[in-house]
């Protein structure tokens, strides 16, 4: 009957090749599925889930792997922006500390000048040293400590040399930017390793939210034309009233709804 009918004999054909299709896969090894593993980085990164660049590799003190411009790609270039950052970080925690204690001074009668009125009171006749003396005397000292950086800087630990008044282990240096010696009377970058790798980490982090700080004095003295110190004062005597977005400049126009 079957010979007879070509339709069944071409759907049974079907139904076996459908049925021997299924049984080689049935029998067929199982291909292993790719995995993908969320890992964290091994290192805390600015951008969390993008890679560091390359040339930050986190061996640098505070190194988050931010170099979106790629300014320190280059070797030479990174050593002496490191150098830099260092510097200005230590010239802002000192100018910011100034800043603050100048200004809890002059809240207390004593006579200090705000940082904004310093420069005035420098250049005033009556001022205790005259302009040009103050400029000379900085020119000197600090042309000299900086020729003297500059040169550990090219060559590290070359200002232990005994040139100036015979000191030698003093001015060595512990490395590039970290002078130690008789800069470091309280024997912090001495002794255990990590914690001197710890102290790195912590004044450069310190030194960037320092200069950041600066950057705010700047802005907020332009926004209400008083003290860092006032500002926080009026700001706690009156939390809701007396905000950023209140002073009339950060956010225009934001008095005109309140």
């Amino acid at each position: 009957a079957i010979g007879h009918c070509p339709d069944t004999v071409t759907m049974a054909a079907a139904l076996l090749k459908s049925s021997t299709a299924v049984s080689l896969r049935r029998s067929a090894p199982a291909q292993a599925r790719p995995s993908v593993i969320a890992r964290a980085a091994s290192r805390p990164l600015w951008f969390p889930g993008n890679a560091a660049p390359a040339w930050l590799d986190g061996s640098l003190a505070g190194d988050y792997g931010f170099d979106p411009l790629h300014l320190s790609e280059e070797p030479e270039t990174r050593k002496w922006m490191v150098q830099a950052e260092l510097v200005h970080a230590r010239w802002a925690m000192l100018g910011v500390a100034g800043i603050l204690f100048t200004s809890v001074g002059a809240k207390a009668g004593l006579g200090f000048p705000d940082w904004y009125n310093a420069g005035e009171l420098a250049l005033a006749p009556s001022a205790p040293v005259s302009l040009g003396t103050l400029l000379f005397t900085e020119a000197l000292l600090f042309g000299w400590v900086e020729t003297k950086r500059l040169q550990d800087l090219r060559n590290p630990g070359s200002q232990g040399d005994g040139s100036f008044l015979g000191v030698t282990e003093g001015f060595k240096g512990k490395e590039n930017g970290y002078p130690g010696g008789l800069f470091d009377p309280m024997g912090l970058s001495r002794g255990d390793a990590a914690k001197y790798q710890e102290y790195k980490v912590k004044e450069i982090k310190n030194g960037r939210l320092a200069m950041l700080a600066f950057v705010g004095f700047i802005a907020q003295h332009k926004a209400t034309g008083k003290s860092p110190i006032d500002n926080l004062s009026e700001h706690l005597a009156a939390p809701f009233k007396v905000t950023f977005a209140t002073n009339g400049v950060s956010v225009p126009h934001f008095s005109e709804f309140s």
